[in-house]
């Protein structure tokens, strides 16, 4: 029996290239990239707010041009609040008369008040008694003069006078009763003070002129456009002159010191990185590298296949993640596409 046939090292370098040409051609036979880091691609992008006013009004002040620098709390726009101010006069004097009318009704009637109340009842009562007087005389006279017609001693008329005189002085008493108990009402209702209702309706009418004093002073305050953040003027929408709409954007500022790469890995490569490690990024222009943070890795792919049965297209599967950079020196702008170097964690 023949020894084996040694194969040559050109002979199994032919089979390699057969067998990466017959079975896997995309994957097998691939140039393989570093084992201690990877490179890809992404794009930059950074905070960007809508500079807008919480009220309408027209512009009487624009601070801003389309790149210009600005500081959090700069003001942006001046609104026109002479409208306002107008508003806030009137309901500062409603105010005013509700709280003199609720301080009125706590501090009850005057004693001056109280007494002249007691006066009036007092004659109320002298009248009562001067009208039962001259009821009574009226009762006398009339059964003394029904005695003398009885006894065939007196005229009619007499009698008639006094009863006439009767049916007065019973109405007089009546009205003077009702005076005394009119009075005494007064007299106990100015002792007593005012209820507790009234008391409650001034209370919640000066409560309501507050409160609107409260969203006139807001609304003034708001007048006052702020930018929310630092950054750079990306867009202004409107000029000095214009009607501006509440909660309508004004202008755009975006914060460009401090911004982010989104950058794509593969699902395979993604047990190798972790949160915190040092990424550098590579300006799609050249350049010298720029040093970031890992602070954000996706919980899921972003782009997920149709058909994820065999190893190979699972390995297709990318997640996202977020390279925070410092960028005070300008060199990053928004949209600009990078590349990042990510060494493996180990």
């Amino acid at each position: 029996m023949n020894p084996p046939v040694q194969q040559s090292s050109w002979f199994r370098a032919a089979l390699a290239l057969v067998a990466c040409a017959l079975l896997a051609p995309a994957a097998a036979c691939a140039k393989k990239g570093p084992a201690d880091h990877v490179r890809i691609s992404g794009y930059i992008e950074a905070t960007e707010v809508q500079v807008s006013a919480e009220v309408g009004g027209r512009i009487l002040e624009l601070n801003i041009a389309e790149g210009d620098r600005i500081k959090e709390g700069a003001v942006v726009a001046q609104l026109d609040t002479a409208d306002a101010k107008l508003a806030l006069d009137r309901a500062q004097a409603d105010r005013q008369a509700a709280d003199a009318q609720l301080r009125l009704l706590l501090a009850g009637a005057r004693p001056e008040d109280i007494r002249l109340a007691e006066a009036q009842r007092a004659g109320a009562e002298a009248d009562v008694a001067a009208a039962r007087e001259e009821l009574a005389s009226a009762e006398r006279d009339l059964k003394r003069y029904e005695s003398l017609i009885a006894a065939n001693a007196g005229a009619e008329k007499p009698r008639d006078d006094a009863a006439s005189r009767k049916e007065v002085a019973t109405r007089r008493v009546t009205s003077a009763e009702e005076r005394v108990r009119a009075a005494s009402e007064t007299v106990n209702r100015l002792k007593s003070g005012a209820r507790k209702e009234e008391v409650e309706a001034a209370r919640a009418r000066l409560a309501f002129f507050d409160a609107q004093i409260a969203t006139i002073t807001k609304g003034i305050k708001d007048a006052t456009v702020l930018s929310p953040l630092s950054g750079l003027v990306t867009k202004k929408m409107m000029d000095k002159g214009e009607i501006a709409a509440p909660r309508v954007p004004i202008a755009e500022v975006a914060d460009l010191d401090n911004v982010w790469a989104n950058v794509f890995l593969d699902e395979p490569l993604v047990p190798k990185v972790a949160l915190g490690q040092a990424v550098t990024l590579y300006p799609d222009g050249g350049g010298a590298g720029i040093q970031g943070t890992i602070t954000f890795i996706s919980s899921k792919a972003e782009f997920t296949p149709r058909n994820v049965q065999t190893a190979d297209e699972r390995s297709k599967l990318v997640y996202r993640l977020k390279v925070t950079v410092d960028n005070r020196k300008g060199v990053l702008k928004q949209g600009m596409p990078v590349e990042a170097d990510i060494p493996f964690a180990k």
